[in-house]
C-alpha cells in the first residue's frame, strides 16, 4: 500500500430519467489534475451504478482495495441549478421510485436507530473552497431518499469504523448537458462543467488539507 495520502473521488451513472450524469466527466476531469499539491497524493476514482445493490457491493470492495482517507462522492441533482454540500445523511429510502435496477424497496429507512447523521464541520469548509472559485455553492440538510442519499448514509458508517476513511463528504450537482453546458437558459444560476471541474478541484484541494491536518493530529495524539 502507497504511504501516500489515498482520495476516492465517486460520482453515479445514468439512471431514469438521466441519462446523462455530469459526475462521470466531473470525476474523470478532476482524476487528470495535476497540482504540486496532488504529487504526494493517490486519487482512485470510481462510478458507482444507481442501484442499491452496487452500493452495498461495491463501497466495501473500493475501501479494501484503496484504503482511502477521505471520500469525496458527487451526484446528480436534476432539479437544483446549484451545487449542494450535503451536511447529513437521513435514515429514509424512497419506496415511491426503484433504482436502476428496478429493484422494489420495502422499508422506507436504511439501518435501525438515528434518523440522520452528520457529515461534520468539515463541510462548511468545502463549501467555503467551492463558493470562492465563483460556483454558486449551497449548504444542504436534505440528501432526499435516493442513492445519493444511500451511499451517504453507507460513507459515514466506515468513517465511523476503526481503519475507514477520516472524513467523508457529498455533493450535489446540476443537470448539464452533455456538451458541458448549463441546462438554465437564464443567466441566473447557470453552472458549467468548467465551473464544476473548478468547484470540485476546490474542494478536493481543501478536502486534502484536512485529511493531512487530521492523520497529524491522529499521530500526535497517540
Amino acid at each position: 500500500m502507497s504511504d501516500k495520502l489515498r482520495i476516492l473521488i465517486t460520482g453515479f451513472g445514468p439512471f431514469p430519467g438521466a441519462p446523462f450524469n455530469p459526475t462521470q466527466p466531473l470525476v474523470a476531469r478532476l482524476l487528470r489534475l495535476r497540482r504540486p499539491a496532488l504529487s504526494d497524493v493517490e486519487l482512485n476514482g470510481h462510478i458507482f451504478p444507481v442501484t442499491y445493490k452496487a452500493v452495498d457491493h461495491e463501497l466495501p470492495q473500493l475501501l479494501a482495495k484503496h484504503r482511502p482517507q477521505a471520500l469525496l462522492m458527487f451526484g446528480l441533482a436534476t432539479r437544483t441549478p446549484y451545487v449542494r454540500i450535503e451536511t447529513r445523511a437521513r435514515n429514509a429510502v424512497t419506496m415511491l421510485w426503484p433504482d436502476a435496477d428496478h429493484a422494489p424497496v420495502r422499508k422506507g429507512s436504511i439501518a435501525g436507530g438515528a434518523d440522520a447523521m452528520m457529515f461534520g464541520p468539515h463541510t462548511a469548509k468545502l463549501l467555503r473552497a467551492a463558493d470562492s472559485t465563483g460556483v454558486d455553492t449551497r449548504a444542504s440538510r436534505d440528501a432526499g431518499s435516493y442513492l445519493c442519499n444511500y451511499l451517504s448514509w453507507r460513507a459515514i458508517e466506515a468513517v465511523k469504523t476503526d481503519g475507514g476513511p477520516r472524513l467523508a463528504a457529498f455533493v450535489h450537482v446540476p443537470l448539464l448537458k452533455r456538451d458541458g453546458a448549463s441546462q438554465r437558459k437564464g443567466a441566473a444560476h447557470r453552472v458549467t462543467l468548467e465551473q464544476l471541474v473548478d468547484g470540485g478541484e476546490a474542494m478536493l484541494l481543501e478536502m486534502v488539507r484536512l485529511t493531512q491536518r487530521a492523520a497529524r493530529e491522529a499521530r500526535e495524539a497517540v
